[in-house]
């Protein structure tokens, strides 16, 4: 009897939550077509692909754990996080339970290429699909700093959640930052520095304050690298 209540345990958990198994990231059961529907909307700010704004004012969210982006919209709900883009839509009237799972896993499915493929000389050029291929491509510029030090700094401090190269853990509900644009990442530094936004490491919330700019210029340096 134990043993069956405990094998039913885990089929819940399988189906409420993405969870990580070894290096196997799984996104739970949605609807697609609602999932697209609703990306229709959040395209307008993040981009048809999720691949967010080239300066960084609207993050990637493409490839994200859908945890993770579900938990950041309860928070825009409640107004633990505040963003003024995000207050009309951040409603359980316009995003009820259902739209957020939809929305958070199809975003999860989303792979964006770091570099364009290579075109194969004996098959015919198709210049649309090239371009929209183009669309997709999401590459860090390197940021300023010296990617030693960063990388240093990265190893001491952020590894345990965010990965061995800044891919997001998703069995620690940490986000990615590679890929991330370095600007966005910067903006949400401060944001922790300042108070007006929460650092989630129960270990030490306010770690930002201990390291100066040229600190966090390095750590951005080392991340914008780990997409070449």
């Amino acid at each position: 009897m134990m043993k069956a209540q405990i094998y039913f345990l885990s089929f819940l958990v399988v189906l409420s939550s993405p969870i990580l198994l070894g290096e196997e990231r799984v996104i739970p059961e949605y609807d697609r077509y609602n999932g697209e529907e609703i990306m229709d909307v959040c395209a307008g700010c993040h981009g048809i692909y999720g691949q967010g704004t080239l300066d960084g004012e609207y993050p990637r969210l493409a490839g994200m754990n859908p945890a993770y982006i579900a938990r950041q919209i309860e928070l825009f709900k409640t107004r633990k996080r505040i963003n003024i883009a995000m207050l009309p839509f951040a409603t359980d009237h316009e995003l009820p339970g259902d739209d957020v799972r939809d929305i958070s896993s199809y975003l999860a499915g989303i792979e964006l290429p770091r570099h364009m493929s290579v075109l194969d000389p004996n098959e015919k050029f198709d210049p649309l699909a090239r371009l929209e291929e183009s669309k997709k491509v999401t590459n860090i510029p390197h940021y300023p700093g010296d990617v030693e030090k960063g990388e240093r700094l990265y190893r001491q401090e952020c590894r345990s959640c965010h990965g061995l190269k800044g891919e997001g853990r998703w069995d620690k509900m940490a986000p990615m930052l590679t890929g991330q644009y370095s600007s966005y990442l910067l903006r949400q530094i401060e944001k922790i520095r300042t108070g007006d936004r929460f650092h989630d490491s129960p270990d030490d919330p306010e770690i930002f304050r201990s390291y100066s700019d040229e600190d966090i210029a390095n750590i951005l340096a080392w991340l914008s690298r780990q997409d070449d």
